[in-house]
């Protein structure tokens, strides 16, 4: 296990120590939604578990701010895993993952470093370079809701340029009694994976607790298929035949445990509050791929097997195993009195991960075979201490004045390192009748030498920002409104311990303002509209000073200390109309201008690759334009006489434009559409119901530097059945990606900048992959 700790973790060992025993944050800034039901009942653990009605998308009363609630009973019976699982219901939510895993969001369709993850209303630390934080991590047993804020507000902080998703999880208030769930999930390849859980919550002396626990299996097995060609259908019709280089027949087979456990304790009284919660997560994940290259097409030696000396040019297994733990514990303390409201909110989050990665090849295209081994240690550790001070005061006429401020410690090390590569030609008797099937390269590895940090690899970056902020909100009949301001100030420290140490300082400020207004318009309908200004912080990757050598095809990747955030200015305008007994439509249209936008640039400087090669730089150069239009319906069809029957969808356009030293382009990633639609039918004369849902999201394109990707998603078709014994126990019956759901990417690879403006290829790749369909079965029993 490897752990680099930051020049300061006395001191954040202290913090934590104080930190856990006393008060800690739990939501953001402002409460997002009520905690209990409307007319103030607590939800008991049997309306948890025997749905007494279809779940609806709700419309938001709280705030000003756009906001769109989708309360657990929206997902639950189609049984998501995740709250990835669960984001793939609910408009401009893309992802880029692997077929059937749902980890890095992308909100309108941008890169995950755009959206702002919540956790109870906290930011929380990932392993990803990009700041963001895979949401395939928090099991979907734990939330209450899931809340989509559009557009920004200076109550928070201003990282979310394509907006903010916040997790709500349970709490003591949102349940009465407690609940169990078991069942398991069939994939495929004949593998079962169990899940379990449960959850209770009631009175504990002047308040509430809540605790829960789940344990889930975590299995995704795949199959990869890849060409590779000398040249490209740009350049030769018949490259098919003419250029064909390889393909590769790769499986890929990612099995996981994840341990949750969630605790909240909370006390409302007369004028004082307090709150008190946590969650941890603990994964054991291991990713193997094996992988084997034929130098034709299709299987000269038959249906069955390739071997030596057949068409198999290259053996590969690569075997990554993983474990990382995430917690947070954070709680907050609220006092009115004569001057108003006043709180304090104190946090801490964790994350560590473990990385040990080795890729053993052996390759036969050689006069001598040839084996190489490879074996990588990376170690992750980001801490984050937080304070928050606000105050509320009644100003009359339903308008408040809210300021406050946030001190945030932010501690990330990384450690990467790896061990010398092995490298030796096989002899005649290690390789005769190799049968890539039944043998594999780790029969081949030696003992290797003492890890070494990778250039680069060990480093630390604290962040101590301090922010302030001021509100003003109203609330008249018809009427809600927000202003306000946030003054945001960063102190950055990045220390690279690759010989020879190099320590660099930054600092950077940025104003953040924004206003929000929500109308009341005709029998039912709403207008709401939001401009805010917005930031988006550079990648750790990106100011890291290592120089990296071919990182960029042949060309180098120079890091850059001195980045500064990115900003946007924002506008979102939309409007809701209320269905019915529970439903509700909404449109939106929302526009985003991005300026200093971090974009990589040749220095000029020639490359360590020679001649034609270069140095390149993320630098804050150009501006970038996002937009789209959103639609949402969520409805029973009570009004043609079908009230059991519960429909929803939506659908969103999203475009973009930016423009590279190749031209113009989307942003990265960002997929043209995407769009969902399903049903729910209740048969409350049988205790039963089912329904299902359709999704599918639109091409998205990447470029970069040596490489440019067209990627495209199959749809996703999932069904479920529902059977309600009684008031306390259900079963569930889940099939999910019934369409056997598949990824296809293309890749143009270039070797020098000049390549990739002449359209000279270094290769040209088709991959697809695929995953077959995964059933469940599962049962809740309330008590």
């Amino acid at each position: 296990m490897i752990r680099i700790f930051s020049l300061n973790s006395a001191a954040a060992l202290a913090l934590a120590t104080a930190m856990i025993a006393a008060p800690a944050a739990a939501q953001d800034a402002q409460d997002m939604a009520p905690i209990q039901n409307a007319d103030g009942t607590i939800t008991t653990s049997q309306e948890i578990v025997v749905l007494g009605s279809i779940g609806y998308r709700n419309r938001s009363e709280n705030q000003a701010e756009p906001v769109l609630s989708y309360d657990s009973e929206f997902f639950q019976r189609f049984e998501p895993l995740t709250a990835g699982d669960a984001l793939k219901r609910v408009p401009s939510v893309t992802f880029l993952s692997d077929v059937i895993e749902s980890d890095g969001a992308r909100l309108r369709g941008l890169p995950p470093g755009y959206t702002q993850i919540l956790i109870n209303g906290e930011k929380v630390p990932g392993s990803n370079a990009d700041r963001s934080f895979f949401l395939d991590r928090i099991p979907a047993e734990l939330i209450d809701r899931v809340e989509i804020v559009r557009s920004s507000s200076a109550r928070r902080t201003g990282d979310a340029v394509a907006g903010t998703l916040n997790i709500k999880l349970r709490d003591g208030y949102e349940l009465d009694g407690g609940y169990l769930r078991a069942g398991g999930l069939y994939y495929d390849d004949k593998e079962l994976e169990p899940s379990v859980g449960g959850v209770f919550g009631g009175a504990l002396g002047p308040g509430r607790f809540l605790i829960g626990a789940n344990f889930q299996g975590r299995h995704n097995p795949k199959k990869k298929f890849s060409l590779r060609y000398d040249d490209s259908p740009e350049n030769n019709p018949n490259f098919a035949v003419d250029d064909f280089n390889n393909r590769e027949d790769q499986v890929d087979t990612r099995d996981g445990k994840d341990y949750s456990f969630n605790a909240t304790y909370d006390i409302k009284g007369d004028t004082t509050d307090f709150s008190l919660n946590g969650f941890y997560v603990h994964t054991d994940r291991t990713e193997t791929e094996r992988s084997f290259e034929y130098n034709h097409p299709t299987d000269i030696n038959g249906p069955i097997r390739a071997t030596p000396p057949g068409n198999l040019t290259v053996d590969n297994a690569n075997v990554a195993t993983i474990n990382q733990d995430n917690y947070s514990v954070n709680g907050k303390l609220a006092h009115r009195w004569s001057a108003g409201e006043t709180s304090l909110k104190v946090g801490y989050a964790y994350f560590d991960e473990d990385r040990f990665e080795t890729e053993y090849e052996v390759e036969f295209d050689r006069a001598l075979p040839r084996f190489t081994g490879d074996q990588t240690l990376t170690g992750i550790t980001d801490k984050e201490f937080s304070v928050r001070l606000e105050h509320e005061i009644a100003l009359g006429e339903g308008a408040k004045l809210l300021v406050g401020g946030l001190w945030q410690d932010k501690d990330r090390a990384t450690a990467i390192t790896e061990a010398p590569r092995d490298r030796y030609n096989l002899t005649a008797a290690n390789r005769q009748g190799y049968d890539q099937f039944a043998r594999n390269p780790t029969e081949f590895v030696r003992p290797f030498g003492a890890f070494v940090p990778a250039v680069g690899g060990i480093n630390m970056i604290e962040e101590k920002r301090l922010d302030g902020f001021v509100l003003i909100e109203g609330d008249m009949p018809g009427v809600k409104w927000e202003a306000g301001v946030r003054y945001e100030t960063t102190d950055l420290t990045i220390v690279d311990l690759t010989p020879p140490a190099t320590r660099i300082d930054n600092d950077y400020e940025k104003l953040l303002p924004s206003a929000s207004v929500k109308i009341d318009v005709g029998a039912r309908g709403r207008v709401t509209a939001s401009i805010a200004r917005t930031s988006r912080r550079p990648e750790f990757n990106f100011i890291s000073p290592a120089r990296l050598d071919a990182e960029l095809g042949d060309n180098d990747l120079l890091g850059n200390p001195l980045l500064d955030p990115e900003t946007a200015w924002g506008a979102d305008l939309g409007f809701e109309q209320r269905l019915g007994r529970a439903g509700i439509a909404g449109i939106n249209v929302f526009y985003r201008k991005v300026n200093d936008l971090i974009e990589l640039t040749n220095t000029g400087v020639t490359g360590s690759e020679g001649a034609g090669t270069f140095v390149y730089q993320p630098q804050n150069i150009g501006d970038g334009k996002v937009w789209g239009i959103e639609f949402d319906l969520s409805t029973d069809l009570g009004f043609v006489g079908l009230p059991d029957t519960g429909i929803f969808g939506n659908i969103s356009w999203l475009d973009s434009k930016i423009v590279d030293e190749f031209g113009k382009r989307r942003f990265n990633g960002q997929s043209e559409y995407v769009y969902n639609f399903g049903m729910i039918q209740d048969i409350p004369s049988v205790g039963a119901a089912f329904g299902a849902t359709y999704r599918k999201q639109g091409g998205a394109f990447d470029r970069t530097v040596g490489e440019e990707v067209f990627t495209s998603y199959g749809a996703d078709l999932e069904i479920f059945v529902e059977k309600r014994f009684g008031k306390s126990f259900t079963i569930r019956a889940v099939g999910s990606n019934l369409l056997n759901g598949a990824k296809r990417e293309r890749f143009n690879k270039f070797t020098t900048i000049e390549d990739q403006n002449d359209r000279s290829f270094d290769e040209y790749e088709l991959e697809s992959e695929k995953a077959g369909p995964v059933f469940q079965l599962m049962a809740r029993y309330a008590f």
